[in-house]
């Protein structure tokens, strides 16, 4: 059960943190239609000086980031490929929870940055390495010929999820602003990167309640990839249900033992009765030696579960299949009242179930089970 709840809370915080670190907790930006399947609005908005020194002065933000993102088409090795850019300023940090191959965006050139960021998956489908050049066609409504830019892939980018690694490219936001005859403080919105992930609804409402004005709103992730943390509560559930049944053949299997235990001792409770033990005397003897198995069996079990966590953290033995779980191995987080919960658990209901066995004490009867050597 301990193992159970660590891989879980493990997996969640590893999923969470990889999709926090591309996007942030909070994003600030227009209205999202609901009709539409785009989170990013294509109508831009103003950068507000006022708005972004609030967000820094609010408590638990820990960073922000101005972004733009539009679609394009890349064309290289005779292969082409479409993915949403992602434009980036200079302020704005790799997350050290996303691998890199390469470097970052440089952001020298006066004009705009002539780097791009891919992610592995879309750098292996195109064959395309750290240094390969890459022409990116940008498509206007009202135009019959894309707009081409020639850039530089100097890094690749793996965070294992595919709602990410499939679409997104990283770019610097100069490039995209030109694309879409923006202004240079025109961007698509802000995300907004907590120290406390519990924390994004109570900063996203603080935020809207107290600084953000039409069209402008705040979104968190679950608002955004609702689907995502559908499945991660899906997850949780399955692993309840599983320990639930984990927990009831722990049971069953200490109250056999209790029953057999009672049962070859029956001469031995005869005597007790015969000699003018209370039946309740009895049976708490019994339930003792019981409570002190499955304290044993707790303590073992601790053990074990610590042992192979700490095993799989440094080693990664129990490997997954990545383009289904989006992780190369099974985590493993533990919060300090996890086991205690379990462990507290698991002997409270062990000793009340054990009550029932016990009551096979009052069938036995000191005439019949003396007479037998």
């Amino acid at each position: 059960m301990i193992m159970a709840v660590a891989i879980l809370t493990g997996f969640k915080v590893e999923i969470r943190e990889k999709l926090y670190s591309f996007w942030g907790h909070v994003q600030v930006q227009p209205y999202l239609d609901n009709n539409s399947n785009s989170v990013i609005s294509p109508e831009p908005i103003n950068r507000d000086a006022e708005l972004e020194k609030h967000i820094k002065a609010t408590s638990h933000v820990a960073s922000f980031a101005a972004f733009v993102v539009r679609p394009a088409i890349m064309n290289a090795n005779g292969m082409i490929e479409g993915v949403a850019l992602k434009g980036v300023a200079s302020d704005y940090k790799m997350p050290k929870s996303i691998g890199l191959l390469g470097k970052a965006l440089d952001y020298s050139d006066t004009s705009y940055s002539k780097d791009i960021v891919l992610s592995e998956v879309i750098a292996n489908r195109m064959n395309i390495k750290v240094g390969d050049a890459v022409q990116v066609n940008f498509m206007d409504p009202d135009a019959t010929m894309p707009r081409m830019r020639k850039v530089i892939v100097s890094g690749i980018y793996h965070t294992g999820m595919e709602e990410i690694d499939k679409k997104y490219a990283l770019c610097d936001m100069r490039l995209l602003q030109r694309m879409n005859n923006w202004q240079p403080d025109q961007i698509n919105g802000y995300q907004i990167t907590l120290d406390d992930e519990s924390l994004s609804d109570s900063v996203a409402n603080q935020l809207y309640r107290a600084y953000i004005k039409p069209p402008l709103t705040t979104y968190t992730m679950n608002d955004l990839f609702p689907q995502l943390f559908d499945w991660l509560r899906l997850t949780s559930v399955e692993s309840m249900v599983l320990i639930c049944i984990m927990a009831v053949v722990a049971v069953i299997n200490l109250a056999a033992a209790l029953l057999i235990l009672i049962v070859e001792q029956a001469r031995l409770v005869g005597l007790l009765k015969a000699q003018g033990m209370s039946r309740g005397a009895i049976q708490k003897i019994f339930l003792y030696h019981a409570a002190l198995i499955a304290t044993i069996g707790v303590v073992a079990g601790n053990l074990l579960a610590f042992g192979l966590c700490y095993l799989q953290k440094k080693t990664q033995f129990i490997q997954l299949k990545e383009s289904i779980y989006s992780l190369k191995y099974a985590p493993v987080k533990l919060f300090w009242w996890q086991p205690l919960v379990v462990d507290v658990t698991t002997i409270l209901l062990c000793i009340l179930c054990m009550w029932l066995p016990a009551l096979y004490i009052r069938r036995i009867q000191p005439a019949k089970v003396l007479q037998f050597k």
